[in-house]
């Protein structure tokens, strides 16, 4: 998002209703063709940490991709959305890991972000999901407000003029009117859509679920990502949970690895390689190619050791 315009002139451009009207494991670094970063402009690209702490590896990352303020400004207002929606612990590679989200929150205040909002639309009761994954113990401390958005009043009606099934929808009123949107999912098995990462995550930004699997979960995926998109994606690939998924629990691979980029379907591919599967057949990786929201072929995006 350039200075020039925010979020919300962007949303406004893109038809949102709700503001106008409602408002591998790494398989070895020469299959994945790691380059200097110098050659990423203009390309989707991922930055890929593996090893060390949340907070060196989320900060390698970043700085691959400019630096974290080249996405958050001085005095901007910042909503970050991770995966919280499971009453597991973090060691259960249910939902995104809480050393990842305080990382980040503390590189968007040094960033001089005014207003940090993490939140999310839980599957299981936010009071015992947030007890249990970490984000009650963790993320209050950083000054970032932990909110569980479980309420309908809490979200806006939006336009989904590109989608082929999801006209319409309700997404979350504080993310419309942020002026940063980072998406923090979680690489995971998922038993409707087969993997979840980017995409599938932006389902807990929106009100009624339960939409999306009734006219088809995929196509919805992709649909919805055509209107609300992330200006930056960290996905959390510390802990990979390889079946059961969304809950598990289940078989755990540990690629300690945390990728950066601003391409959710390339995430997603990457993502889909972690749990050994093809991006090709991972049906909202390749709805969303279609609608042009990214590269889903790796052997064309630019990868960046970090």
């Amino acid at each position: 998002m350039s200075d020039k315009m925010n979020r919300r002139d962007f949303i406004k451009k893109a038809g949102i209703l709700g503001v106008t009207a409602y408002g591998l494991t790494l398989a070895g670094e020469d299959m994945l063709g790691f380059i200097d970063e110098a050659e990423a402009a203009g390309k989707s690209t991922l930055a890929i940490a593996t090893g060390g702490t949340p907070e060196a590896m989320i900060t390698r990352a970043i700085n691959k991709l400019g630096g974290i303020k080249k996405f958050v400004k001085s005095g901007q207002s910042v909503v970050i959305k991770p995966n919280l929606a499971w009453a597991r612990k973090p060691n259960q590679a249910a939902n995104t890991h809480p050393g990842i989200i305080v990382a980040l929150i503390r590189l968007c205040q040094k960033a001089g972000a005014k207003r940090i909002t993490v939140f999310d639309h839980t599957c299981d009761p936010a009071s015992s999901s947030f007890a249990m994954n970490g984000a009650n113990s963790s993320i209050p401390k950083t000054g970032a407000k932990l909110v569980a958005a479980d309420n309908q009043k809490m979200y806006k009606r939006i336009s989904i003029p590109k989608g082929k099934v999801l006209k319409t929808d309700e997404c979350f009123r504080e993310l419309l009117d942020a002026d940063v949107f980072i998406n923090v999912p979680i690489a995971k098995h998922h038993g409707a859509s087969v993997i979840t990462a980017a995409m599938k995550n932006m389902m807990g930004t929106n009100w009624d679920r339960g939409v999306w699997h009734n006219r088809g979960l995929d196509q919805c995926i992709a649909d919805y990502s055509t209107a609300v998109k992330a200006d930056l994606i960290i996905l959390d690939a510390l802990q990979v949970l390889m079946n059961n998924g969304p809950k598990g629990p289940g078989e755990i691979k540990a690629p300690n690895q945390i990728v950066a980029s601003t391409d959710p379907v390339a995430i997603d591919a990457y993502a889909a390689t972690l749990l050994n599967r093809k991006p090709e057949n991972i049906k909202h990786i390749v709805y969303a190619s279609q609608l042009g929201l990214g590269q889903m072929n790796l052997s064309k995006v630019t990868k960046i050791k970090a």
